[in-house]
């Protein structure tokens, strides 16, 4: 097999288990070849193990996120214009960030992974620049506003692979509720 077709073929088999392991975390290596569409020994031979399988799916993870940070120019225009950019840009990553949430038990705040750390500035910067400019509201913290992205792109993702959104409201879901809240407009609770 050609070297393109072999990463081909890994970059399909994680997809698929991002995809999967998002709804069923605990699935079996069994499963997650089933999943995949490849037999277990094809599994075993990208990824010898399950700690390998989820070392590359973070590693995939990470590379959606910066390539999404990338095309959202975050520090071009407006911050919620810039917001959207980055919504919709991580689209493409949202089965992975649905299962790195489901996997959040290994996170050592003490110790943040080096990639994340610099992934999770960058949006909170976005949000810090946001509310120096007026646009977002201040008594929310720039690290909270980014977990609540992530974990409304994470839920998002969730609901398009389940069925309950379709795919084309993605970025609408995520951007409204963070910029609108989920109030009617013009009403205030009691």
């Amino acid at each position: 097999m050609s070297y393109i077709r072999l990463m081909k073929e890994r970059d399909d088999i994680l997809r698929a288990a991002a995809e999967f392991l998002g709804r069923r975390p605990n699935a079996t290596q069994d499963e997650i070849a089933k999943a995949a569409g490849v037999s277990r020994a094809t599994l075993h031979r990208h990824f010898a193990g399950r700690a390998a399988l989820f070392a590359a799916l973070e590693q995939l993870a990470v590379e959606q996120m910066r390539q999404a940070l990338h095309t959202a120019r975050l520090a071009e225009g407006p911050a919620a214009d810039a917001l959207g950019r980055l919504v919709a840009a991580s689209q493409a990553a949202s089965a992975y960030l649905a299962l790195m949430y489901s996997q959040s038990q290994e996170y050592d705040p003490e110790h943040p992974h080096e990639a994340w750390a610099e992934i999770d500035e960058q949006i909170a910067a976005l949000f810090r620049r946001g509310q120096e400019a007026g646009e977002f509201r201040l008594d929310l913290g720039p690290a909270w506003l980014a977990d609540a992205f992530y974990s409304l792109a994470a839920g998002a993702a969730w609901s398009v692979q389940t069925g309950r959104a379709a795919a084309r409201d993605f970025s609408h879901m995520i951007t409204t509720l963070l910029l609108h809240g989920a109030m009617r407009r013009g009403e205030r609770p009691e």
